[in-house]
């Protein structure tokens, strides 16, 4: 990255432009101005132009930003890959949710195939296949790199079998203490963490309104 020391809150924000870019350059968008990108992303132009700026030069004042050169400047600095193959493991409620949704092509890729130990689970499920775990191993697609587990057990073993097969990237759903090797990534997602951090937000916004 052009600049090391960029903000985490700013880095947090790095794939919710390149998702609105992308959408923006699907539509037919070649040309934004940081306004413009405000109102559509719902955060302050000044915001974005300081997130910018640590990427360099990007914009010219009265021109705007090329969507193109942005998405191409996001994609290498974030380390995305538009065809990311992504697979999922487990296709329960919540995998079928994430399974029926998919709508990742905007940022990474897609989910191209599913795992699960329930054969009632198995076959096609929105477009997607849906294997049985035991074929993990032989159906992983080639180069696949990302991995969302919402499994709900055998949670250590699948994940070093999901290492061996290359996986270095997984996004958790299943609240289970997981160790992997140096190397792998895990990003956590705690739905009921968020909603409690929203309400304690929410409770300030009321005391800071009540205040006025």
């Amino acid at each position: 990255m052009t600049n090391k020391n960029v903000p985490k809150a700013t880095l947090q924000r790095y794939p919710l432009y390149l998702k609105a870019l992308r959408k923006l350059a699907n539509s037919g968008v070649e040309r934004i101005l940081s306004k413009e990108l405000s109102e559509y992303v719902n955060i302050e132009s000044t915001t974005i132009r300081r997130d910018f700026s640590f990427l360099g030069n990007l914009g010219k004042q009265g021109y705007g930003y090329d969507v193109s050169k942005l998405i191409d400047i996001f994609s290498q600095e974030l380390g995305l890959d538009f065809d990311e193959k992504i697979i999922l493991i487990g296709a329960g409620n919540l995998g079928r949710a994430l399974m029926k949704y998919n709508k990742w092509n905007y940022v990474v890729g897609e989910i191209t195939c599913a795992f699960d130990v329930s054969a009632d689970r198995q076959g096609v499920r929105f477009g997607i296949p849906v294997y049985d775990l035991s074929e993990l191993e032989e159906k992983i697609p080639q180069g696949c790199r990302i991995a969302i587990l919402a499994a709900s057990t055998d949670i250590q073993q699948t994940v070093d079998r999901l290492v061996k097969c290359g996986i270095v990237g997984i996004v958790d759903f299943t609240h289970e203490h997981i160790q992997v090797p140096k190397g792998v990534a895990i990003k956590y997602v705690d739905v009921v963490s968020s909603i409690q951090e929203l309400v304690f937000e929410t409770n300030a916004l009321d005391k800071k309104t009540a205040k006025k």
